[in-house]
């Protein structure tokens, strides 16, 4: 969180040059400009969603300032965390919110972190669950190594449901011991024989951050193997602070916020496990030349055809941030293009400084959310971008935080539900400013939206078929 926030704030005290810069790159990519205008829209004029606020933190104990997504069990429950509050007032919390039968949601805290010397603190991440419904996660800070003199070094940890309905927490692993990661932001992942995988900000051989790896013992712990160790000199990416994704063969692919060619504006990077046992870094493409993006803060995925996107928090035309795709080539390297690089509108009406990653619809629509920007400027937004017959992208908002009452400061990425239905977290705003769950959901029904899981011949309830019909000719 620490390294988010200083780069939010070096964004806005650069901001006026920033954008004196953009104003003259504009003029030398006037084509780039004009295409990319035609492509954004008013939020007003294609405004077809609804948002509800499923939960406010900050209340009493609750926790406050979630920094992470949200993830959904069969039944339907949500699960997140939040990066501080609880019951010991500042180490956060991992929480579950279950729908009631009236349309609300109630929330109940599963775990809150304790400063007790083992335990972790401030998690940032999210949450994955197994097989057998635990719950994985990261703490930035905590557990059994003290780091620069605090306990600042992290943990992975696990939460098991137990008969009584409770749910009891163990510290898989504490990170800062030796040439160890420290400070782990991101989401874990899993592999199909149950190993865990992850990023840390910070630590390993250079101190540029690691890449590691979990794996079940006998007796029931984990143990812990670096797979690479980032270093900030040369051309090396450093500082990863998003989750790892993995291929069809078992490679696992990433972002740095920092360093690279033109440092130090951020990498994206493959590890490929190599025949002897150990792990091969691949620089794809270092970040910060021209007109492109930099400081990438957030997760990859692909699409169909291998082809990876993400997002960058600044650099693009405007410097507020961008949304890439890095294809691969057939000599083996990777071509990046940006997609959109956002606050071409007055105000940043549509949006700046991406931090989380991006989802996809069935229909190739990507969707994520800006930190800052939107209708009310400073609140952040939720955006869709679609691809275009003539090749392009054309970007539009489809909410705007920051009015009475709501979220704002979207820091984490969305989910869907089967009904086609977003979700996701603000890290600020809300009935006690802490921040809240939302849900995000088409005022037509879902035969209207481009990334229903509606079918043909589906029956849709009498009321929302006069809403599609006396709909059907209004501009999305």
């Amino acid at each position: 969180m620490q390294c988010k926030q200083q780069f939010r704030n070096l964004i806005l005290s650069i901001i006026s040059g920033a954008a004196a810069a953009a104003l003259a790159i504009a003029v030398v990519f006037a084509l780039v400009v004009l295409t990319q205008s035609a492509q954004a829209q008013s939020p007003a004029a294609s405004a077809v969603w609804t948002e509800k606020v499923l939960h406010s933190f900050g209340n009493g104990t609750d926790g406050v300032s979630p920094q992470a997504g949200l993830i959904s069990d069969a039944a339907g429950n949500l699960y997140g965390t939040t990066s501080s509050g609880g019951t010991y007032t500042y180490y956060g919390t991992v929480f579950e919110l279950t729908p009631t039968a009236g349309g609300g949601w109630t929330e109940q805290v599963l775990h809150s972190f304790n400063n007790n010397g083992t335990d972790g603190l401030y998690p940032s991440s999210g949450l994955i669950f197994d097989a057998a419904g635990n719950l994985y996660g990261t703490t930035s800070g905590g557990g059994d190594y003290s780091c620069n003199g605090s306990s600042q070094c992290g943990t992975v940890f696990e939460l098991s449901p137990t008969e009584g309905g409770g749910w009891t927490e163990t510290v898989l692993h504490s990170f800062g011991n030796g040439t160890d990661g420290i400070v782990p932001y991101a989401n874990l992942v899993f592999d199909t024989a149950g190993n865990l995988y992850g990023t840390t900000q910070y630590g390993g051989t250079y101190g540029g951050g690691t890449v590691f790896e979990l794996s079940p013992t006998a007796g029931g712990g984990r143990t812990e193997q670096v797979l690479y160790s980032f270093n900030c000199t040369g051309p090396d990416g450093c500082w990863p602070e998003a989750s790892l994704i993995f291929d069809a063969v078992g490679n696992l692919y990433g972002t740095t916020s920092y360093g690279g060619t033109y440092f130090p504006f951020g990498t994206a990077f493959e590890l490929t496990p190599a025949a002897g046992g150990g792990w091969t870094e691949q620089v794809l493409h270092s970040f910060g030349s021209g007109i492109d993006g930099a400081y990438p803060h957030a997760r990859l995925i692909f699409d169909a055809v291998g082809n990876l996107y993400g997002t960058t928090g600044g650099g693009g035309l405007w410097g507020y941030g961008t949304v890439f795709e890095l294809a691969p080539t057939v000599g083996g390297g990777w071509m990046e293009t940006v997609l959109y690089s956002f606050c071409w509108q007055t105000n940043c009406a549509d949006g700046w400084m991406p931090d989380a990653g991006l989802i996809f619809d069935a229909a190739g629509n990507l969707y994520g959310t800006t930190y800052y920007g939107g209708a009310y400027n400073y609140s952040g937004t939720v955006f869709e971008l679609t691809p275009a017959a003539g090749g392009g992208w054309t970007e539009r908002v489809l909410y705007s935080f920051g009015s009475g009452t709501d979220g704002a400061s979207p820091q984490a990425g969305l989910i869907f539900d089967a009904s086609g239905n977003f979700y996701g977290t603000t890290y600020s705003g809300g009935t006690y400013n802490y921040g809240t769950a939302f849900e995000l959901t088409p005022v037509y029904p879902c035969a209207k939206c481009s990334h229903s899981m509606l079918r043909e011949g589906d029956v849709l309830p009498a009321e929302r078929r006069d809403v599609l019909e006396h709909g059907r000719d209004r501009t999305n």
